[in-house]
C-alpha cells in the first residue's frame, strides 16, 4: 500500500514539526539578542538556581552546537550549549533554568520523570527494532505477526514522547517560577521567557503527534489485513 489516507494528517504533522523547529530557532535567535537586566549568564543562573535547591554536587558545563542543552541524569550534568552558557540574554537563561528544572525533578522524584527514567532502556531497544519490523510485516503480509509485533513497539516508544510532555513543561513552569523569584529575570520580561519556552514546548508536542497518527495508521492497516 503506497498511500494511506492517515498519510495526509502524517504529512500535516509532519509540515507543523519543521514548522516548530523553524520557529524554535528563530524565537531564541530573537530573544538572544535581548539582554536580560540581571546580566547573569545561562552558566550563573544554572549554578545559582541548582545550589539553592541544594543541588550543590550537580555540575553545569559547556557543550558545542546550538539548541543542544541537556539535563544528564547519569552524570548528574547540566549541559548548556555555547550560547546559553556564556550569554547573559532572554534566551540564554530561559534555557539555562528549564535544563535546571529537570535536575530538580530529578532530586524530587517527579512522577513522571521517574516513568520516563524507567521506560528509557526498554523504548531505546524497541525504537531500534519497531522499523525493521513495520517494514517485514508490510512486505510479507502472510506474517502479519511481524506488523504486530512492530506495532507494539513502536507503540512503546510513542508512549515515551507522550510521557516527556508533561516533564518538558513541568520543567519549564519550575522555571518560570524559580527564575522571578530568584531575581535572574524580572516579571516585566517574562513576555519573552515564556516565548522561548512555549516554542521549545511546541517542537515536543508536534513529534508526538506525528508519532500518534503514525501509529493510528498501522493499526488500521494490520486491522484491515485482519478483516
Amino acid at each position: 500500500m503506497l498511500f494511506h489516507p492517515m498519510d495526509i494528517l502524517i504529512f500535516i504533522a509532519f509540515g507543523l514539526s519543521l514548522w516548530a523547529s523553524f520557529r524554535v530557532r528563530g524565537t531564541f535567535n530573537k530573544w538572544a539578542q535581548v539582554q536580560a537586566r540581571s546580566y547573569m549568564t545561562g552558566a550563573d543562573a544554572a549554578r545559582r538556581m541548582l545550589d539553592a535547591n541544594g543541588l550543590y554536587h550537580v555540575r553545569v558545563e559547556a557543550v558545542p552546537g546550538v539548541l543542544s542543552d541537556h539535563y544528564d541524569p547519569m552524570s548528574r550534568t547540566v549541559r548548556l550549549s555555547e550560547p546559553v552558557y556564556y550569554e547573559s540574554s532572554i534566551s540564554a537563561i530561559s534555557v539555562a533554568c528549564h535544563e535546571v528544572g529537570h535536575a530538580i525533578q530529578h532530586q524530587k522524584r517527579y512522577p513522571m520523570l521517574v516513568v520516563r527514567h524507567a521506560m528509557f532502556p526498554a523504548v531505546r531497544f524497541a525504537s531500534g527494532i519497531a522499523p525493521l519490523l513495520l517494514l517485514a510485516g508490510l512486505i510479507f503480509q502472510s506474517f502479519p505477526q511481524l506488523l504486530l509485533l512492530g506495532i507494539l513497539f513502536f507503540a512503546g516508544a510513542v508512549a515515551f514522547q507522550i510521557v516527556t510532555l508533561p516533564v518538558e513543561f513541568n520543567a519549564s513552569n519550575r522555571a518560570r517560577k524559580l527564575m522571578v523569584e530568584y531575581g535572574f529575570i524580572a516579571s516585566d520580561e517574562m513576555h519573552g521567557v515564556s516565548k522561548v519556552l512555549n516554542a521549545a514546548a511546541l517542537t515536543y508536542v508536534a513529534a508526538a503527534l506525528m508519532s500518534v497518527l503514525e501509529l493510528l495508521k498501522y493499526v488500521m492497516i494490520f486491522n484491515q489485513r485482519e478483516e
